[in-house]
């Protein structure tokens, strides 16, 4: 007797297998779009400043520069947080290809994407007014790091503490379970995804916001932080003990600042 389950299971993870192929390939692509752009960025910003980072020099807060430092964030984010993102994209591809309907998995699997950096362009938004802020009262250089250490030592507490907080536990669990969240805030359609993605990025700024105000006190455009926190934020979603990384890291960052604190 022939068995025809086996053939239609062979199709179905033939063509799971290309689904995950488009979307990490797309994945992959942006990100290193984005980490090309970065490297000459900061190498510029940190060296001549007349290449690639030159517009940063103007300094004067108007529309067009506005525009351009949101533009920034937007981009860093998109490099720093797409990557901890992944398995969740990926596995909501693979959940719909494998469900009773399977439309368009790779469109919703970008659709989801689109919807997480919606999440992050929001983010980067309130980043690029605080920066704003805090160059018009004069408390960022133009190396666009903090040249205060009250702020520089209330920066590296306030992220050290958050570490620590129940808020903190909650949305990093909703990252370190892909599965879970998407049992829990399951929607259909590309519109659907959009907003599940859109979900799954909140939960992630509701756990990483912190960690990103410290590009104000090592210097917003420094790839060593930059490449730091990228580096820290994948240890605390991805690996198994990730969340015991995060607190380990917030006493490390309670200890500095209030070393800090004390010299002021």
């Amino acid at each position: 007797m022939v068995n025809q389950t086996e053939p239609q299971k062979t199709a179905l993870e033939a063509v799971l297998l290309r689904d995950q192929l488009v979307v990490g390939a797309g994945i992959a692509v942006a990100v290193a779009l984005v980490w090309a752009w970065l490297l000459p960025m900061s190498r510029d910003m940190y060296g001549s400043m007349d290449g690639a980072a030159a517009w940063m020099m103007a300094g004067t807060w108007d529309l067009r520069y506005g525009v351009l430092m949101f533009g920034m964030w937007a981009a860093m984010m998109l490099g720093m947080m797409l990557p901890s993102a992944a398995p969740a994209i990926l596995l909501y591809g693979r959940v719909v290809r494998s469900g009773a309907a399977p439309e368009k998995p790779v469109l919703r699997s970008y659709s989801f994407a689109a919807g997480y950096l919606l999440a992050w362009a929001a983010f980067s938004l309130a980043a690029t007014v605080f920066q704003w802020r805090l160059s018009a009262s004069g408390l960022l250089s133009p190396m666009m790091e903090t040249d205060s250490g009250l702020l520089a030592g209330s920066i590296l507490l306030v992220a050290g503490v958050y570490q620590w907080t129940p808020l903190k536990k909650t949305c990093l669990a909703g990252c370190r379970s892909p599965a879970g969240f998407i049992s829990q805030h399951w929607r259909p359609g590309a519109a659907g995804a959009l907003r599940m993605g859109a979900s799954h990025g909140l939960y992630c700024i509701g756990c990483c916001w912190a960690l990103m105000l410290l590009l104000f006190f090592g210097g917003v455009m420094s790839l060593t932080w930059i490449a730091a926190l990228t580096i820290a934020v994948l240890l605390e979603k991805l690996m198994p003990f990730g969340d015991w990384v995060g607190r380990i890291c917030g006493l490390v960052l309670i200890a500095a600042g209030m070393w800090v604190l004390r010299g002021v």
